[in-house]
């Protein structure tokens, strides 16, 4: 009988989308509390690639992903997931809106690829646990990003690419 290893700990990320600074600024607040200190920030960039979230969040959107210092297990993503699912709709009651104000994505970077948890279901998605998905981003090569066919649209931008490299590199040194 072959003998399991446990999983490498993997660089845990979020990708998050709003409108407002202040948003912005709480829910990395919520995340350190949660997950602890960060180590890397990504430049605000205009989220204009998809109308999908227009209709719940409003326009003028941007994109803007962080890192955490810590190492994780990454069979915990699943668990994130639906942590971030929560706190995206108590954000919302502490601003006392209404509306959803803040698109929170957990994933995981390894020295390999780029994985996202997503609620939604397809054909290319792997069942996790409770409903959550992992979506395969993108692969890493040496010292480059290796798009896939349902890479989604903002995550083929160079931008997210330099960004990822530099947290991928990051993640490498802590490992060694």
């Amino acid at each position: 009988m072959a003998k399991t290893k446990p999983f490498p700990l993997v660089k845990l990320i979020f990708g998050l989308i709003a409108s407002q600074d202040l948003i912005f600024q709480k829910t990395q607040e919520l995340l350190i509390q949660l997950y602890g200190p960060l180590d890397t920030e990504s430049e605000f960039i205009s989220f204009n690639y998809t109308d999908y979230y227009k209709k719940q969040m409003g326009g003028a959107l941007k994109r803007k992903f962080i890192s955490c210092s810590s190492l994780y297990p990454p069979d915990k993503l699943s668990e994130i997931k639906l942590r971030t699912n929560i706190l995206e709709d108590e954000i919302s009651l502490k601003i006392k809106s209404k509306k959803r104000v803040v698109n929170i994505d957990p994933g995981i970077l390894s020295s390999a690829a780029l994985i996202m948890a997503t609620v939604k279901n397809f054909s290319h998605r792997i069942p996790l646990q409770k409903g959550i998905y992992g979506h395969l981003e993108f692969l890493f090569g040496k010292n480059s990003v290796k798009i896939l066919p349902w890479t989604y649209p903002d995550y083929r931008s160079p931008e997210y690419h330099d960004y990822f490299l530099n947290v991928r590199e990051l993640y490498l040194q802590q490992v060694k």
